[in-house]
């Protein structure tokens, strides 16, 4: 029987991992990672969004108005982070490199890594959800400076893929 609880974003915990730590990229991720501490808990996270997209394609017969079928193209995996502490984890996550030091010439590794979302409702621990973001990519950092709230930091990214496993029901 599928896991019909539901869930609040305080029920969520969310974690950075790597799966390729062969690659230059796994490398770099697994690093900042452990230098970070991202491994365990990756704290004053909100607004976390995920977004899958199927672009579907109709194709139109000749003469007809509808759409005869609907044919599966690309299909995207992206989303937002924010967080209420500004450290610079996030933008090495994004510039590799080139957060830290002029880049050199050629190309940076940028890190490649999961993201992991953990979702167990306190009342009934045996039932929970992990969604897992493969091959994550920061795309675009910035911050706002409100004059009365808190300062916070906000990364978009794209991924490979994505997959959700239920635990109890």
């Amino acid at each position: 029987m599928p896991n019909a609880n539901v869930f609040r974003g305080s029920d969520a915990s969310l974690v950075l991992a790597v799966d390729d730590v062969e690659s230059v990229e796994g490398q770099f991720a697994e690093s900042l990672i452990e230098n970070y501490e991202f491994s365990n808990v990756v704290g004053r996270l909100q607004n976390v969004q995920v977004r899958v997209e199927n672009e579907l394609r109709p194709y139109h017969e000749l003469g007809k108005r509808f759409a005869t079928e609907l044919r599966p193209g690309n299909i995207n995996v992206s989303g937002v982070v924010e967080r209420a502490h500004i450290n610079g984890a996030l933008i090495r996550l994004l510039l590799g490199d080139g957060a830290t030091s002029p880049p050199p010439t050629g190309t940076i590794a940028q890190p490649s890594f999961n993201i992991v979302i953990n979702l167990s409702n306190p009342a009934i621990p045996d039932n929970t959800n992990t969604l897992t973001v493969f091959g994550v990519k920061f795309e675009s950092w910035s911050f706002s400076l409100p004059e009365d709230d808190f300062v916070m930091e906000s990364a978009t990214f794209k991924a490979l893929r994505i997959s959700a496993e239920e635990v109890g029901g």
